[in-house]
């Protein structure tokens, strides 16, 4: 094929985020029209994926592109202006959005909760996916910061979307937390800024390499870095804050717990990565700190081994808490839940490592386990919250005790948690599998026996709340409730192809690990990335100009 033009990989780059915005738009508008407003909303959710599926092949994976690509809203350039930017890391992470976006947004057309609430509901999952999206894209602090608002805005609103007590007492701890998180947040851009001069990330990212030419003083920035890890992991769920995911998980439509667990949760994780391995790592700060759980370097001339040291705890806390929580509890989402603070663990681990990897291929490849894991999760966990839905509306509960012989009632169902489950606790030859064995991979080359250990439990309180739950909901003698169930043959099709996607992305793992890699090497390139945005100072912009008027 011809290399793709400039102009159009640039244009690519904002493509998703103006359909998903014409889509919020065009259903905000249509509210009292039900059936336009969700047929508008389901060619949003195509549109969406057609222009993430352009950026993978156009600008990362196609013979000829250009691996990177920028987009200066307002040509503007950096970094005064506003800057997008689509690369292997930004688009690994938008295929996961658009895929399990697609899946939840299919279902919610056939499980909407009823009531007043309808007429926002599309509007506002449209919202919660351009926040996700914008926070992929941007190339500044501040705008991270601006996305993270906007998607958290929408999903304050899902929290409390049925209107119940235990719903109102979720939103209402979700809302305080997340507002504190946004301080604090504000807190360490501000710092930053008065530190560096700049928010661009290129830009903050050449200043940091050499901060002699810029007079700056980069120690402040550990501590600031600090601030905004915390709420990156706030926002990941990782021990300690996880504490907001149960009650908001239960409280949610379980197709928005899907899209709050598979890819809100990952704008956290990639935030730490990108700040941690495209921002920071080249910054000149000296580190000599105790590592608890891992024997390999922990003092160097970057910030990364404080972010390791940070991770490895808040990680390994994750994945035994949230084993442990799973296997206590006594419903099919509140197992869920609690797995989703032990399964982020497993993809912190991996980053963790990287931060304090000897050499760059061991660096490359954690990273790679990283988001391999990410993905499994996304399709896996995304896969058993919908099917939470599909239960809920089949039998009115999702409680063990009201639950039992599913498998018998609706085989193909019980096939696709079957499937999930199994990829949960890294069954060959589905995609958990290969996450997990990268994972233990990574764990094993940076010689790290305490963290394989820990690896073992929590894949072993996997294996058990993963089977307590089969056994009380889908295994035994039939429940009246199970026996009254009326399945819906459409949103158990939605999880056979999640389902058939987990088998597929096993069995043809090759170009998932190349696309991981891709992603893995992009996050590492500072350089690439500098050289892509080009951010210019104030003088040569007035040069640019013609000096000025």
């Amino acid at each position: 094929m011809t290399a793709t033009p400039a102009g159009t990989a640039s244009t690519l780059v904002i493509a998703p985020m103006l359909v998903v915005l014409v889509a919020a738009a065009g259903t905000l508008l249509l509210g009292r029209h039900p059936r336009a407003r969700t047929a508008v909303s389901l060619a949003g959710g195509a549109g969406y994926a057609i222009a993430v599926a352009a950026i993978d092949w156009y600008i990362v994976l196609g013979p000829d592109a250009p691996g990177i690509a920028t987009y200066q809203v307002g040509d503007l350039p950096a970094p005064f202006g506003i800057t997008l930017v689509a690369d292997g890391l930004s688009a690994f992470m938008l295929t996961m959005v658009a895929i399990l976006g697609i899946a939840s947004l299919v279902f919610s057309t056939r499980h909407l909760p009823g009531g007043e609430g309808r007429s926002y509901y599309f509007p506002l999952f449209h919202f919660l996916a351009l926040g996700v999206t914008g926070a992929f894209l941007t190339g500044d602090l501040f705008n991270l910061f601006v996305w993270f608002e906007v998607m958290l805005m929408a999903s304050y609103v899902f929290v409390a979307y049925s209107g119940g007590p235990q719903h109102t007492r979720a939103a209402f701890w979700y809302v305080t937390l997340n507002l504190l998180a946004s301080a604090v947040f504000l807190l360490g851009v501000g710092g930053i800024y008065a530190t560096t001069g700049t928010l661009n990330m290129a830009d903050l990212a050449q200043r940091l390499a050499e901060p002699a030419a810029y007079g700056l003083e980069p120690v402040p920035v550990v501590g600031l870095l600090g601030l905004l890890l915390s709420v990156f992991a706030i926002k990941a769920g990782l021990v300690p804050f996880q504490f907001w995911i149960p009650t908001a998980y239960r409280a949610a439509p379980p197709q928005i717990t899907a899209l709050l667990a598979g890819a809100t949760k990952k704008v956290g994780i990639y935030a730490i990565i990108r700040l941690s391995f495209t921002i920071f790592a080249g910054a000149e700060v000296a580190v000599d700190l105790p590592l608890p759980l891992v024997d390999v370097a922990i003092t160097g001339d970057s910030p990364l081994p404080f972010v390791g040291a940070a991770l490895f705890v808040m990680a390994a806390g994750s994945i035994l808490l949230g084993g442990i929580g799973a296997v206590g509890r006594d419903s099919m989402e509140g197992v869920f839940a609690y797995s989703s603070i032990g399964q982020v663990g497993f993809i912190a681990i991996p980053v963790a490592i990287a931060t304090t990897a000897a050499g760059p291929e061991l660096r490359t490849f954690a990273i790679i386990a990283a988001l391999v894991y990410a993905l499994n999760h996304t399709l896996a966990k995304g896969l058993l919250f919908l099917a939470v839905g599909t239960v809920r509306s089949a039998t009115g509960t999702s409680r063990f005790a009201d639950l039992g012989g599913l498998a018998k009632r609706s085989p193909p169902l019980a096939l696709a948690v079957f499937v999930g489950s199994l990829a949960l606790v890294g069954i060959p030859p589905l995609s958990g599998f290969f996450g997990k064995f990268l994972v233990f991979d990574a764990a094993a080359r940076a010689g790290s026996g305490p963290v394989l250990v820990l690896l073992l439990v929590g894949s072993l309180l996997t294996i058990a709340y993963a089977t307590r739950l089969w056994n009380r909901s889908f295994w035994g003698a039939r429940t009246d409730a199970v026996e009254a169930a009326t399945v819906d043959p459409v949103q158990v099709a939605i999880l056979v192809g999640l389902a058939v996607a987990i088998i597929a992305v096993g069995v043809g793992f090759e170009p998932v690990y190349e696309f991981a890699e891709t992603a893995a090497e992009a996050a590492l390139d500072t350089e690439g990335y500098v050289d892509a945005v080009d951010p210019q100072t104030a003088s040569e912009l007035a040069g640019s100009n013609g000096g000025g008027h």
